[in-house]
């Protein structure tokens, strides 16, 4: 597999993954999903940040990112010359529910930390939802995911995945979506 034909399948695979928090910050708001409730070192355990209504609307919004990109794939394959993959109707959820899921860990790992909301930690912001998306992907479809997510791919969604986020971000700072640039 030639390095563009990595890019390609690794940006198209994640797409369902990549854009659920993004999608979850424009729904904002809503009942924070836990409850205002304190974990026993006295800090919150996820924040107000992390919602029913966010986790939600992410995960649907992947999903049905996923059923279009299954729906054009054909079109955009022959026009890209790559054999791009579809996904597998437990994968439609498991890439953008895991997503979710990954960022809510974060917080709870970042509350522990002594983290505020909205605070920068390396590394964590970057690929926590890419983790357990492919943790959970590889759950919901093994042999899918082993086809798929060959080691070139998973180096470029690696690499790839901290580039975008910094620059998703940044342009949703710029916009007034997001309190800070990270």
């Amino acid at each position: 597999m030639n390095a563009v034909t990595a890019v390609l399948i690794a940006f198209w695979t994640m797409l369902p993954a990549y854009v659920p928090n993004n999608a979850a910050v424009l729904a904002g708001g809503g009942r924070p999903i836990d409850g205002g409730r304190t974990w026993r070192d006295g800090k919150r355990l996820l924040g107000d940040g992390k919602t029913w209504r966010g986790t939600l609307v992410g995960t649907l919004a992947g999903a049905a990112l996923a059923l279009v990109l299954n729906a054009t794939a054909p079109a955009v394959s022959g026009a890209l010359g790559v054999s791009l993959p579809r996904f597998p109707p437990a994968v439609m959820l498991a890439l953008p529910f895991g997503a979710m899921l990954g960022d809510i860990l974060a917080s709870f790992i970042k509350r522990r930390s002594g983290r505020e909301r909205g605070a920068a930690f390396p590394l964590l912001d970057q690929l926590d939802f890419v983790v357990v998306a492919l943790a959970l992907a590889a759950v919901a479809a093994p042999g899918w995911f082993r086809d798929t997510f060959t080691l070139p791919v998973v180096l470029v969604v690696l690499v790839l995945t901290p580039v975008l986020h910094v620059l998703t971000n940044g342009v949703a700072y710029l916009l007034g979506l997001k309190d800070e640039p990270w």
